[in-house]
Formats: C-alpha cells, structure tokens, sequence
C-alpha cells in the first residue's frame, strides 16, 4: 500500500493518516477510520473533540488536502453515545463467546452513522502527514530529533535514495520517517522484494534497532499505520551485545548499510560492530562496495570525545564534531519619521524635535496664507496655493528615497524554534581495498609502460598557432 507519508494523493481516504491542524504549534495526528476502531459509541462514528469542537471522521474522508473542516454538533455526553451496560442479559451469558476472526470482521465494517451537521464552534485544516509536520505532533516517549537537527545529519551523511540506514535509538520515530523520506526511490514488490541482490536498482531501506521493548511495539504500529511496511524494519536488539545483523544477532543476514546513525548514551560501545571483517566470523552489517558514513549524536562533550577516540581505534577517516544550535532570526527595516507617511507599516512620528518644529512651522506659515486670502476673498490665490501644496508634496515624493532602502536594518531572534543543542560527530569508513581489486582494475584500465609509443591526437590549426606566439 502506497505511503501518503512519500506518495500523497489529491485527497483523504480511509485508512490514511493524517494532521489536524489547530493552530501554529499545536496539530493531532490520527487515522483516518470509516468505523469507531475505539468503540466509543458515538452516532457519528469515530469522532475526534479539539476545543476548537467536535470532528467526525467522515467529515475527513474524501477531502482535498488542505481544506478547512468545520466543526460539527456532536452530542460528546452520554445523550450522545451508545453506552454499553456493565451487565449482559442472560442470553447473551448463555451464547458462546464469537473468535477473534468474527470480532475483526464486525469491528472493521464501516456500520451507517448519523450525518453530521456543521456547528459555528471553529474549524481546522486537514493536512497530510510530512516527517516535519509529524515531528511536531508526535507522542513524546524519547528526546525527539527536530527537523533542524536531522536536516544537517542526512546532509552530512550523504543520505539519498536508493541508501539503507542503520538507525540505532528509534526512539519516538521522528528521525526514522525522515530517513526513509530521504532514501525512498520505490516500493518493493512481493516478486522482487528490496533485499534480492540481482535487482540492478537497490531500493532505500531503514533499519531501526531499539532497545525499549514498549517502543518497538509502538514504532512497528506506527509503521504498519503510515504504510511503510517493507521500508522499515524495527528490531528490538541490546546493539552493544549484539550488533546490527538482521534476524537472528549471530547467523543473521547483513543490511549492507552505507548509513549509520548512533542516538545511544554510549556509542563507542556499538562501534565494535561496525567494522568491515568481524573477529567473531560474523557478517558485517556494512556495505562492502561503498564507503560507510556514521553520525552519533551525544548531548555530553565527554560523550564525543569518548566516541572519537574509538573511531580512530577502528580506522575511521575524516572524523569531525559539530555542535548544532539553530536559530531563526527575523530581519527588517524598521521606517519612522514624518516623510513616511503614506509608506505601508511605517511609523509617522517624529524623528526628533527640529523635525517636529519645522512641521508645525510649516502648517502655521500655510494656515495664515489660507486664512487671509479667506478674509480677502481671493479665490485665485487660494487655488494657487493648493497647486503650489500639490507640487511640493509630489517633489518630496520623487525625492524620497526607494521604500527597500528607507529607515534602518533591524532583526529579533525567535524564540519558539524547537531543536536540541548537541554535538554530531561525523567520520568515514573507506571502502575495503584488497591487491586483488588493484590487479583486476589494472586489468581492466591498464596505465601506460614505459617505452610505449602513444598516438598523439592531430593538432587544429588554432593549437599551432598558439603554440608559435609563445615561442
């Protein structure tokens, strides 16, 4: 099944995940269900209540991305719902207890549900799910890795499609749905699956290892929900014992990974596994025919020094630490004074108190003239007065400078940018390089011998000259 998380479509089925989107920090993530997959007895069907009102699932289904949902009126007391009474009758004591099949079969058939009329409480956006906006909605159950974070890591680590990722720390998921949005190039097919090794396109994979058995049940449900079934795979594994090899620790399969991300309290612990020939005669879990690129994430100075100090033990190359602390500033002119006025978001005040003088001069000077060709009776000078006060503001207009350039430069920093100071360290394992792949690539591009007569490519008429004005 297609992932609207890599492969949205146009509008919202069943099924499908989706974002609520409240306000600017605050978004509900959910399924979208045709049925009351909780059972909570309401007559509209599943339905989710914000304070913004009340949201029936069908209202959901079938919309074009984007779109404003209005509330609608749901009766949310026990007016509203289908209670279950605590005690069955006695028939239903007597009747045999329906299987597991049965309860499936009657919990996912959509059944009628009332038809939901529009409420003026509010209303919220629909979106679909994208790992930066499921970052920010996601159920905290670990430190979560924010889209300023994992942005740099996946640059860094030279993640791109058709790369498979070893992702050791799972955590609450967030950086796992943005490496699989960075190494996606296909969904695998049950003919071709993504790990059969004659298939000339290799297919992006993610394989998430976590020690906490409760997160892997809750990662594994996440994934089956967002479609990304057969791009992830999450393991429940103690890596420092026990490495990286999929299925079984010791005679398992190699993910052959080019990607490696540590976020574990002691990643020199792990690193023991990650070399290309294993003392115990495992499998390594790296890719033999491309250089490996790692990144630890360590919130503790002494964490990454500990970490570099084993990397140079394991011969990895081109080792550096970098400590991410983003932020967002806002920058813009700020304009003020008595010549903008008329200029969008300008202050028309003041500048100083000779401006403000002159102002009042001038309108003093100009009341007087008014007043005493008023008194005169002279329409003629009236009209050439305001003639002359139309000119004089049209001279000041050509005058004023451009809007782009007026006032002074000013910036704030926002506050509200959710990321974490850490220090990311970065290192490069070459790939392996044996005398026999130096014999076979000599074979293959064979350098020049001395003594061999090499054919000189006929020089253009334009060369030879050239060649006689340096002479």
């Amino acid at each position: 099944m297609p992932s609207t998380f890599l492969t949205p479509t146009h509008r919202s089925k069943p099924d499908d995940p989706a974002l609520l989107h409240l306000r600017r920090d605050l978004t509900i993530s959910t399924v979208l269900r045709s049925y009351d997959d909780e059972n909570k007895g309401y007559d509209e069907g599943k339905v989710i209540n914000t304070r913004f009102g009340s949201f029936p699932h069908s209202t959901l289904i079938d919309q074009p991305w984007g779109s404003q949902i209005r509330a609608s009126k749901v009766d949310t007391g026990s007016r509203g719902r289908r209670m279950q009474g605590l005690k069955r009758k006695a028939d239903e004591l007597d009747s045999p207890a329906p299987t597991t099949e049965d309860n499936d079969d009657t919990s996912t058939k959509p059944s009628s549900h009332k038809e939901a009329r529009a409420a003026p409480s509010g209303f919220i956006h629909l979106l679909y799910p994208t790992p930066e906006t499921w970052t920010l909605s996601l159920p905290h159950r670990t430190q979560v890795v924010y889209t300023p974070d994992y942005s740099y890591i996946l640059h860094r680590l030279r993640a791109r499609p058709g790369s498979t990722v070893i992702e050791a720390g799972a955590g609450s998921g967030s950086f796992t749905h943005a490496a699989i949005r960075a190494v996606f190039n296909g969904y695998p097919t049950p003919e071709s699956p993504s790990t059969q090794p004659q298939k000339k396109r290799r297919l992006g994979q993610v394989y998430s290892f976590e020690f906490h058995s409760e997160r892997v049940s809750r990662i594994k449900q996440e994934i089956h929900d967002h479609g990304l079934e057969g791009l992830v795979t999450a393991t429940h594994r103690d890596v420092y014992a026990d490495g990286f090899l999929l299925d079984d620790p010791t005679t398992g399969t190699s993910p052959k990974a080019n990607v490696v991300f540590l976020d574990l309290p002691a990643p020199w612990l792990a690193l023991k596994h990650l070399v290309r020939n294993p003392g115990d005669g495992k499998q390594s879990p790296l890719d033999p025919t491309s250089p490996v690129h790692i990144c630890t994430f360590s919130p503790c100075l002494e964490q990454a020094q500990r970490t570099i100090s084993t990397l140079r033990q394991m011969s990895w190359l081109s080792i550096s630490m970098v400590e991410v602390n983003h932020k967002r500033i806002e920058t813009r002119r700020e304009r003020y004074g008595l010549d903008s006025e008329g200029l969008k978001n300008a202050i028309v005040f003041p500048k100083s108190v000779d401006e403000a003088v002159t102002r009042m001069r001038n309108i003093e000077i100009r009341a007087q003239k008014f007043r005493s060709a008023l008194a005169e009776g002279d329409r003629a000078t009236m009209e050439a007065m305001k003639r002359t006060e139309e000119e004089e503001a049209a001279a000041a207009a050509a005058q004023r400078q451009p809007a782009h350039s007026m006032g002074r430069v000013v910036h704030r920093t926002e506050p509200d940018l959710k990321n974490h100071t850490s220090y990311l360290v970065f290192a490069v394992l070459p790939q392996e390089w044996s005398e026999e792949d130096e014999k076979r690539c000599r074979e293959i591009w064979p350098s020049r011998t001395e003594g061999e007569v090499v054919e000189t490519v006929k020089k253009s008429k334009r060369q030879i000259k050239m060649e006689e004005g340096l002479k």
